[in-house]
């Protein structure tokens, strides 16, 4: 069984039939459904689209709406023409920036609506209301181009430069190209991947697409279509209304029409100088169109109303005997269930469940109970389900078709996030390296990794064989020259040394370089000498062996409500693997913020107090403290395990008495900033400590950890290990495991540098206040932090602030912290004190005053405090105008704003190392110097 089948099934009943038959008649109707709960909706517009030869239209109220009812039609029909047609702006709003992917998925349904491709388009208030390019206009702006043409290379070159195109040397966004020899790279705004066009002389011999990363070949294609951004580069004159570019036939399905229609008028009101459509033109529109309201709006009149009997799937919180008792009895009662799963692992676990004799034992039981016609003999009536390969947002019941579709991510409780095809997180990808070649200019420092440092001389062909090739040219001492073909720009870095500093230029074919890299490594092992010697004495110690993991361990983790990533799959073995060892435990899980370490250390945790062992988990502030142990008691609140935290948040006497009972045993896993390593605290019997961001400790506290360190098995957490810590990881005297997988559909948090100006701050936070979302405002001075707070109520009155720094009283803190975590506030105005492990995933934009004074770590740190759920994310950095600001002010900030939110944390920690290439040279695969024995 597979969801083209159930999609089948739904055009035989009879509401489909009619439905179908109204779209298909010569009359504008309009149409109500009802019933559609959950992802029901999906399935009636797959089989109505798939039978049928127009375009469909739907609009949702907002954009998450959109994108979740999207993915599902997408899962549904893999193979259709399924398009997003979002807002071209990053926040839906006209006076932000334009997000690129954003454009380029517009301009995919422009081009399709307009070569009449028969298409289902879902969208929402924000991106109707934006106004397109004119059909004429679009044809003026597209450049067709077929394999065997006869086209000059200089013409496709004018074309582009007239159509704002920028030439580059690589291109690596929408916009951009590139002439190389006989080669001409274009980034269209009409695909998602740039396209390469390979001549011999005037003639196409080929054209394919081609990753910007790996520069490798995707698709051969025979012909394409170059489209210019027809968002930007369009006179106001020569745009229209996207309701009506498209066809007059186009079926459109509204969520609820009042409320669109005064969302629109809405956006007309704020945008007034963006000339968007009006409340009263766009009734007019509608009204020539086929409509289908699927809202539950009941005051108003419609030409004909078609019930779906659905129902939503019920909340089985996870009870397996209750859900197998359900399933049996719809199955007794006619109904065939269907489970969709995206992994079959999930498949095979209920097929588990259900097969256990526990469950048989309780179906039994109903079937004599209630004297159910049922043989027992017969084994079949426990096939109790039908797994199916797939994915929706929401199971549902439909009592027509006498069926049950539910989702397996539902059953087990497990987060769902919808994804979209946009290439964000492509693009951050190459602007590491893509970006920093094309901004060096002739004279700049670059370092060569088996030739040392040099200057870089531009680009250069080179004739090889007859071939044209591109290369980059570097100057060495005595203006000897290295050109280093395009294929090992691997092996070139932008020097990176301290600021004020002249490094040397090395001379060719000497051995000066291979005796700085000798004499780096001798001092790397210098630095490393003695924590090599305590690791030694580590490995001679007997530590405690923990047992196999129990039914108890399983079951929690199989409640996490997130799927384990590759990584956090591997980095979970492998901690339990140490612990299981007589080794005392060191390892270090180095991951980006939200890639789910703290999940980890639960496990861990609750592994070792499975075995009667104590576990101290050491935060770096007391805010954090606060979160882990709300954070381990809702984990742990099924376990027989007993979760306390200690810090100056609690009086006197309630530290005294946690102490008390953390001595006697009575407290299994205690949480605590430094307090943890004072003289009173005793524990029974320790058996695990892990560490989280340790970076944030000072040297005082971390000799006192060495006396827990000898024998007891050691956890450190970490998204920006400091150089020396990493450094060890790298030479293998520390275990390291690195969570390089972001969670399934995580957002990049789109980072913006700006000048502290009134209008960036009040448009952030209305926006997110406008989503019902909440901001973090940075200050890191406590004696203006209240002027800060003033200045936010009066540009935004609607906003519920409250303030929150280090001086406060313990309970003050804890009330407003707890008070901000449950949304009774919408901004948050602090310092720094929230930088490390906070997790409120309805806070998604976070505004830093005063960016330049943070350290890149940090900045890393406090952007990580957002972008935590299914929304797209934002963090607006203040600072001065670039001009006044020191080189490593400038450096920083343009790092944090160019450095991918994915996976960026372990790139940023290697940036931070005293000497770069280091784990290159002890066998890792990092490659480069910074410099020779200089540091950033």
């Amino acid at each position: 069984m597979n969801f083209q089948n159930l999609q089948n099934r739904y055009f035989d009943i009879s509401q489909t039939k009619d439905l179908a038959d109204l779209l298909n008649s010569d009359n504008n109707i309009s149409i109500k459904i009802d019933g559609t709960n959950n992802s029901s909706l999906a399935f009636i517009a797959a089989a109505i689209f798939n039978n049928s030869k127009n375009t469909n239209l739907f609009v949702f109220e907002n954009k998450e709406k959109a994108a979740y009812f999207q993915n599902d039609i997408s899962n549904i029909l893999p193979e259709k023409s399924i398009f997003f047609f979002p807002s071209s702006f990053k926040r839906s709003n006209a006076k932000d920036k334009q997000d690129g992917g954003n454009i380029i998925l517009r301009t995919e349904v422009i081009n399709s609506i307009s070569k009449k491709i028969k298409s289902l388009i879902v969208t929402y208030p924000e991106a109707v209301a934006e106004k397109v390019s004119s059909v004429d206009t679009l044809k003026k702006n597209t450049l067709e181009i077929k394999v065997k043409d006869q086209i000059p290379i200089s013409f496709i070159a004018d074309f582009l430069t007239e159509y704002d195109f920028k030439r580059v040397d690589f291109v690596y966004e929408p916009g951009q190209f590139s002439v190389r020899g006989s080669i001409v790279d274009i980034y269209s705004f009409s695909n998602e991947l740039p396209y390469r066009i390979d001549f011999f002389d005037d003639e196409i011999e080929s054209i394919r697409t081609f990753d910007t990363y790996t520069q490798l070949s995707k698709e051969k294609l025979k012909k394409i279509t170059v489209i210019a951004d027809i968002q930007n580069n369009i006179a106001e004159t020569d745009k229209i209304h996207f309701l009506k570019f498209i066809s007059p036939k186009t079926n459109i399905w509204i969520e609820n029409i009042d409320f669109i229609t005064n969302k629109i008028d809405e956006l007309h009101d704020k945008n007034i100088d963006q000339n968007f459509i009006e409340k009263k033109e766009i009734i007019q529109i509608l009204s020539d169109f086929k409509k289908i309201e699927f809202s539950n709006n009941k005051n108003k009149n419609f030409d004909k109303i078609i019930d779906f009997e659905t129902m939503p799937q019920p909340a089985f919180n996870k009870k397996f005997d209750f859900i197998a008792e359900f399933l049996f009895k719809a199955k007794i009662n006619g109904f065939q269930n269907y489970i969709l799963y995206e992994n079959i692992q999930h498949a095979d676990q209920l097929q588990n469940i259900f097969s256990s004799d526990e469950i048989k034992n309780k179906l039994i039981n109903i079937v004599n109970q209630e004297n159910i016609p049922v043989s027992i003999e017969n084994t079949e009536i426990f096939g109790l389900f039908i797994p199916v390969k797939g994915v929706v947002q929401n199971g549902f019941s439909d009592k027509n078709l006498k069926i049950n579709i539910f989702t397996n991510h539902q059953i087990f409780e497990r987060f769902h996030k919808f994804t979209l095809k946009t290439n964000e997180y492509h693009e951050n990808k190459q602007a590491l390296t893509l970006k920093e070649i094309n901004s060096l200019q002739p004279g700049d420092f670059v370092v060569h990794t088996d030739h040392g440092i040099g200057r870089f001389g531009g680009l250069q062909n080179v004739e090889t064989n007859g071939i044209v090739q591109e290369a980059i040219r570097l100057v060495y001492k005595d203006n000897d020259i290295l050109l280093v073909n395009l294929h090992n720009l691997h092996k070139v870095s932008k020097y990176k040394g301290k600021e004020g500093t002249q490094p040397s230029i090395y001379k060719l074919g000497t051995g000066a370089w291979q005796k700085v890299k000798a004499k780096t490594k001798s001092r790397v092992k210098d630095i490393a000498r003695e924590l090599i010697a305590l690791y030694a004495k580590r490995k001679e110690e007997k530590g405690f062996a923990f047992s196999a993991d129990t039914y108890l361990q399983d079951a929690l983790e199989t409640s996490f409500i997130y799927e384990d990533t590759i990584d956090q799959a591997k980095a979970t073995l492998a901690v339990k693997a140490d612990m299981e060892s007589a080794i005392p435990m060191d390892r270090l899980v180095c991951g980006d913020v939200g890639f789910g370490k703290t999940e980890i250390a639960v496990r861990a945790a609750f592994k070792a107090v499975a075995d009667n062992k104590q576990v101290a988990i050491l935060v770096p502030t007391t805010i954090l403290a606060l979160q882990h142990f709300k954070t381990f008691s809702a984990r742990l609140k099924d376990m027989p395990c007993k979760v306390d935290y200690i810090s100056r948040l609690k009086s006197t006497a309630k530290q005294k008495e946690t102490l008390i009972a953390l001595k006697n045993g009575e407290i299994d896993i205690i949480i605590g900033t430094h307090r943890i390593v004072s003289k009173d605290v005793e524990f029974k019997d320790l058996g695990l400590l892990i560490i989280d961001e340790e970076q944030k400790f000072g040297v005082s506290v971390k000799e006192k950890l060495k006396k827990f360190k000898v024998n007891v098995d050691t956890l450190t957490l970490t998204a920006t290990p400091i150089p020396r810590t990493l450094q060890f990881s790298l030479m293998g005297a520390r275990d390291l495991s690195i969570i390089n997988t972001p969670p399934p559909d995580r957002y990049p948090i789109i980072t913006e540098l700006h000048t502290f100006d009134k209008g960036v701050i009040k448009e952030a936070i209305e926006y997110e206040i406008e989503r019902n979302g909440q901001v973090f405002f940075i200050n890191n001075r406590i004696d203006n932090i209240h002027e800060i707070e003033s200045l936010i109520n009066r540009l935004v009155p609607k906003a519920k602030t409250t303030v929150a720094h280090g001086r406060m009283e313990g309970p003050e803190l804890e009330r407003i912290m707890t008070g901000f975590i449950n949304e009774e506030y919408g901004v948050l105005i602090a310092t720094s004190i929230i930088e490390s492990g906070l997790d409120i995933p309805n806070a998604n934009t976070i505004i830093i005053n005063n960016a330049q004074n943070f350290g890149l770590s940090d900045l890393h740190q406090l952007r990580g405090r957002v972008g935590r759920s299914n929304k797209k994310a934002f963090c607006v950095l203040l600072a001065p105008p670039p001009s006044v600001l020191t080189p490593e002010a400038r450096q920083r900030l343009s790092a944090i704003e160019t450095f991918s939110e994915l996976g960026s944390g372990f790139n940023i920690a290697m940036q931070d190392l005293d000497i770069r290439g280091a784990g290159n040279m002890l066998g890792g695969e990092q490659s480069g110097f910074i410099s020779d024995i200089g540091y950033e």
